[in-house]
């Protein structure tokens, strides 16, 4: 049987969790013996994210075979466990560069080049590649944006024309939509419900199940009356009100019959009785902890908290599995000075730098990585974390005051820190780093090696610059351990500082691989030692 589709829209506004609510859904899926492959459609132009600002967009999420995608696309890994791949998501501007470069290699034979059928086609040919990945009996579709916007029209006829392809019985749509509670009048309100379908009907789909985001419980008045002016059964008005934690969506959304109704909408019979013993022993560690841990977040995009999605959810994690709740401190770094870092960091129980780009904020993390020194906090700094944590001990440690990376001073005569040689003539910025997951040889008796119990793993990439050996020799004369290599020796892809306390630096991106249900070994590692700082007191 070939894989059956579900498409999850959304209207109203953006925001209301059609990542979660797919993410959830396959999830549950999976657990009922379903092959499950999840993807995302994006209006945007851009080919792909790699290049827009975290401050737009968030975090970019980076698969396994190097894909730079949408955050999203964390949601699904986390949630449903699997490891997606560069054929999850897609954008208008990566489906116009194919339909463009195939126009001008002849591909059209002198057709006139239009929206319907050439963009629509392009975007089927991608949703008809995921029937034939072996194992695959549903493929989760998140199309976004909202449904009215311009960008998202071209999506939007590619599903309908899917569904009237393949029948009503092998297509399902799940739309998403806010039902908004009045203060003023305490009132739940189902019009904006209303207009979202009419408007996602004029499009020629009709959505099988509206799933309906509030504030508040869903009462059956409002139940019956957006089953009545949206000509669906009332079995499939599902609530999706807010929850404390988000891992408790997928046992509300069970609860609420959305699986069932699924299921009903494709004629199917799930393989297995549903088992969630993995989810509810997560659920149940969240729910044991006691106490908090306290780490501060060092890095430049703070702002919008999107921007470190993956190595917050990481953080939780890796405290849930040690006891304890997690409260993060999140720090600007480019409002750290001489002056009050100390002050500033003197009540966390562990620091963690993050990746970024350019120069702004580089000294304050610099700074933090003194303060934690100073003070005996565990640090833990990812891939331009680590490349910090390397200016820092050069300077401080080797003496080389003007110790620096090669993205920020090109003229320095200490460039602990510089490009690898396949990137010195690259000029193109948008999927040129070192992406994707590469081999980690792990170093007996190491930080590293306690953490992952293995002398050979693989982590996930995304920079251009790279320890420079030329000073490696000198770190390790004052100290400094690689407790991460490639398997050829020639990349640092792990480093920890001497002394007892956690001082772990990573090349790589550990939070990707991060699960709910099982935490990543550095990051458990990490926050088993910011506890026992706590407990034994600052």
């Amino acid at each position: 049987m070939s894989a059956k589709f579900i498409f999850i829209t959304g209207g109203v506004v953006s925001g209301l969790g059609k990542g979660i609510t797919a993410a959830s859904l396959g999830r549950l899926l999976k657990d009922r013996g379903f092959g499950v492959k999840a993807e995302k459609l994006d209006p945007y132009m851009n080919v792909d994210p790699g290049t827009m600002s975290p401050y737009q967009h968030g975090e970019v999420f980076v698969t396994e075979d190097g894909a730079e995608t949408d955050l999203d696309l964390g949601h699904y890994e986390r949630f449903i466990d699997v490891d997606l791949d560069q054929n999850s998501n897609l954008t208008s501007g990566r489906v116009y560069w194919n339909v463009l470069h195939r126009e001008r290699e002849g591909g059209y034979l002198g057709q006139t080049v239009q929206v319907i059928p050439h963009i629509t086609d392009e975007i089927k040919s991608f949703l008809y590649k995921a029937q034939k990945k072996p194992g695959v009996d549903l493929v989760l579709t998140e199309i976004g944006g909202t449904t009215g916007d311009i960008e998202s029209q071209p999506f939007l006829e590619a599903a309908r024309q899917l569904r009237s392809e393949m029948g009503r019985e092998n297509c399902l749509f799940i739309h998403v939509t806010l039902v908004p509670y009045l203060a003023s009048s305490s009132e739940l309100k189902s019009k904006p419900t209303q207009h979202s379908v009419r408007e996602l009907q004029s499009f020629g789909i009709f959505p099988d199940i509206i799933v309906l985001r509030s504030p508040e419980r869903i009462t059956e008045s409002i139940r019956r009356k957006v089953s009545l002016f949206c000509n669906v059964d009332q079995s499939a008005v599902i609530e999706n009100r807010n929850v404390e934690n988000l891992y408790e969506v997928p046992v509300m959304l069970e609860e609420a019959g959305l699986p069932e109704a699924v299921l009903r909408g494709l004629r199917l019979k799930a393989p297995h009785p549903l088992s969630m013993r993995d989810w509810d022993a997560c659920l149940a560690r969240i729910r044991n902890a006691e106490g908090k841990v306290k780490i501060a977040l060092v890095g430049k995009y703070v702002a919008l908290h999107d921007s470190y999605l993956s190595i917050v959810e990481a953080l939780k994690c890796g405290a849930w599995e040690n006891g304890a709740h997690l409260e993060i401190d999140w720090v600007d770094s480019g409002t750290l000075s001489v002056e009050n870092v100390l002050e500033r960091l003197e009540n966390v129980d562990g620091i963690l730098i993050p990746g970024g780009f350019g120069e702004r904020g580089i000294e304050g993390m610099v700074l933090a990585a003194g303060a934690a020194e100073k003070m005996g906090i565990p640090i833990f700094g990812i891939c331009l974390g680590m490349q910090v944590l390397a200016i820092w001990f050069a300077r401080s440690q080797l003496g080389l005051q003007d110790a620096d990376s090669g993205e920020f001073s090109p003229n320095s005569r200490n460039k602990v820190i510089d490009l690898m040689p396949e990137q010195q003539k690259v000029h193109l910025k948008g999927g040129t780093m070192r992406l994707g997951a590469y081999p980690c040889r792990v170093k007996d008796g190491t930080i590293l090696h306690s953490a992952y119990q293995t002398d050979l793993v693989f982590e996930r990439h995304r920079h251009r610059y790279e320890f420079n050996n030329a000073f490696r020799a000198a770190f390790e004369a004052q100290g400094a351990v690689f407790s991460g290599l490639s398997p050829d020796g020639d990349l640092v892809e792990a480093m920890e500082l001497p002394g007892e306390r956690f001082s772990v630096g990573v090349q790589f991106h550990p939070e990707f691989k991060s699960r709910p249900t099982r935490a990543h070994p550095l990051f458990r590692a990490f926050l088993k030692a910011a506890l026992q700082k706590r407990r034994s007191g600052h």
